[in-house]
C-alpha cells in the first residue's frame, strides 16, 4: 500500500524578480521554509484583483521563478469573478487575467490565474520504486465520512519531497487537512 501525506494549498502567487521588484522595494524575505526543497512561504503578500472583487494578503511563494503565476481556489475565482483553467503549474497559456498589488503600486498580469491540478511531488528514486512517470495520472483514495477516489497527477522533481498537494476547496469537501494520509492507487 502507497500512502502519501496530504498537504493542503491555500491561494499563492509566484512572481519573476522582475514583477516583484515593480511591486516591492526590498528583496524576498523568508517566513519559512515548505516541503519541497528550496520553496519557501515569503513575509511578502499582496492583493489580487478584478473588477468583481479583491482578496488581500495572498502569500508569495519563494523563490522567485522565470514566470508569474497566481493560484486561486474555485471558491477564490467565484469571489473575484474568474473562471480560470485547471493547470499544472507553468502551464499558464490562456488562462485569466488577474492584477496583483504590493507596496509599490500594480500590475495587471494576463495568462497568469490558475486553479492548480491536484499532484503528487516525489524523487525519482522513489519514482522508480513506485514504477510512476512524470504526469502519470494516478488515483488517491480518501477514507473518512466524506471518503471519495480523486485524480492526482505524479510530478517528479530532482529534490521532490512526497506529498499530495490539493488546493483548500478540494480539501474541503473531502474532509482532508495537512497532515492526513491518503493512499495511492497504482
Amino acid at each position: 500500500m502507497k500512502k502519501v501525506k496530504v498537504e493542503v494549498s491555500n491561494r499563492h502567487v509566484h512572481l519573476t524578480e522582475e514583477v516583484y521588484n515593480k511591486l516591492f522595494s526590498h528583496p524576498l524575505t523568508k517566513r519559512n521554509d515548505l516541503s519541497q526543497i528550496g520553496d519557501f512561504a515569503c513575509n511578502e503578500t499582496v492583493a489580487i484583483k478584478t473588477e468583481k472583487g479583491s482578496i488581500e494578503n495572498v502569500r508569495i511563494v519563494g523563490p522567485t521563478r522565470t514566470y508569474n503565476q497566481v493560484e486561486i481556489a474555485n471558491s477564490d475565482a467565484k469571489k473575484l469573478g474568474l473562471h480560470p483553467p485547471v493547470r499544472k503549474s507553468g502551464n499558464l497559456e490562456n488562462s485569466d487575467t488577474i492584477t496583483i498589488i504590493g507596496e509599490r503600486g500594480s500590475i495587471t498580469l494576463e495568462n497568469a490565474c490558475i486553479l492548480a491540478e491536484r499532484h503528487i511531488h516525489m524523487n525519482p528514486m522513489l519514482a522508480k520504486e513506485w514504477n510512476v512517470v512524470d504526469n502519470q495520472l494516478v488515483k488517491v483514495k480518501v477514507e473518512g465520512k466524506k471518503s471519495c477516489v480523486l485524480d492526482a497527477y505524479i510530478k517528479i522533481t530532482e529534490k521532490g519531497v512526497l506529498a499530495f498537494h490539493i488546493d483548500v476547496d478540494d480539501a474541503n469537501a473531502a474532509l482532508l487537512n495537512t497532515g492526513d494520509e491518503v493512499e495511492v492507487l497504482l
